[in-house]
């Protein structure tokens, strides 16, 4: 299976419309299990995976942080890959900024990792004291040094955008390709924004959109289940409208023979400005349920589109 591919902003990168996440994930499931969600992903065509280094939550993980990056390279390395057709993205966290420098940052996921480069490598929102500029500025021996490819942002606001595009220019590298931000049928308003499409035209960046089930609120499983993640939040003010809708969603994937996750995917991947989704599994059979988005991309007709409109308020104007 083959998914449509998209351009990364103006890096230059062509990454799958649906991209295999690992938060929270890999170090919860049986190993070989996890790489049963590898393959699936890599038969479903998808070619952008994305990790990131978090504290362990476990209990069991042989260091404080960072086997999940240890992980991810263990199981990419089981999963058949070929390094260079895979676009693989991680993070900056600027945890131990400014005793540790973007480019030991980066080496620390490379050495757990396994990895010689990174494609992408996003850069969280910065601490008190490093502004966008300056995050520029570490950035920019990183894609001198060969070992990055590209850059992004992940939840910054449009103003952080603008002035990392300015200063990237002042400075000669690449603005910003890639900003991951939250996008959903109840969410709308992070990507939608005058401001925010504004900041993406300047960049020359696309979306990679997270969070597009609301938590797993818009799967459609906590209609009937009895557990998951969200099972002790069904009473939540937070998750109201994302429940709510839920239920308008599964009617409408129901009458076009969908399953909730996929319609949900396919709805924020209709956006111009988004290049991919991304998604994390903890079954090959979940892969392959949210694959089916590209599918759905082709055969929903227009009522549809305009029925999954009307679950959530487009964003205002800025």
């Amino acid at each position: 299976m083959t998914l449509s591919r998209r351009p990364l902003g103006s890096s230059g990168l062509e990454v799958s419309i649906l991209s295999l996440g690992s938060w929270r994930t890999y170090e919860r499931i049986p190993q070989e299990q996890a790489v049963d969600v590898m393959v699936e992903a890599r038969a479903a065509g998808i070619d952008f995976l994305d990790d990131a280094r978090y504290d362990d939550e476990t209990g069991t993980a042989p260091m404080r942080t960072g086997w999940s990056e240890v992980l991810f390279g263990r199981l990419f390395r089981e999963s058949g890959w070929a390094r260079e057709q895979v676009v693989i993205a991680n993070k900056l966290w600027w945890e131990f900024w400014p005793e540790q420098s973007a480019l030991e940052e980066l080496d620390g996921s490379l050495e757990r990792t396994g990895l010689d480069y990174l494609d992408l490598e996003y850069a969280c929102p910065p601490p008190d004291g490093l502004s966008a500029e300056r995050v520029v500025e570490e950035i920019a021996p990183l894609l001198a040094s060969g070992k990055l490819r590209a850059w992004g942002a992940v939840n910054w606001t449009a103003e952080q955008i603008i002035e990392a595009t300015h200063a990237a220019r002042r400075i000669g590298i690449p603005p910003p390709c890639a900003v991951q931000l939250p996008y959903s049928l109840v969410q709308r308003r992070y990507v939608e924004q005058e401001t925010m499409q504004n900041a993406l035209r300047e960049a020359g960046a696309s979306v990679v959109a997270s969070a597009s089930l609301a938590g797993g609120a818009l799967s459609g499983k906590y209609a009937t289940a009895r557990e998951g993640r969200l099972i002790g939040e069904l009473e939540n003010p937070r998750y109201a409208r994302a429940f709510a809708a839920a239920v308008r969603l599964g009617e409408i994937a129901q009458g076009i023979d969908a399953s909730p996750a996929a319609l949900a995917y396919a709805y924020v991947l209709r956006h111009p400005s988004v290049a991919s989704v991304l998604f994390g599994a903890t079954s090959p059979a979940q892969v392959a349920e949210n694959a089916a988005a590209a599918e759905l991309l082709e055969r929903v007709d227009d009522a549809t589109w305009s029925a999954l409109d009307e679950l959530a308020p487009p964003a205002p104007s800025d």
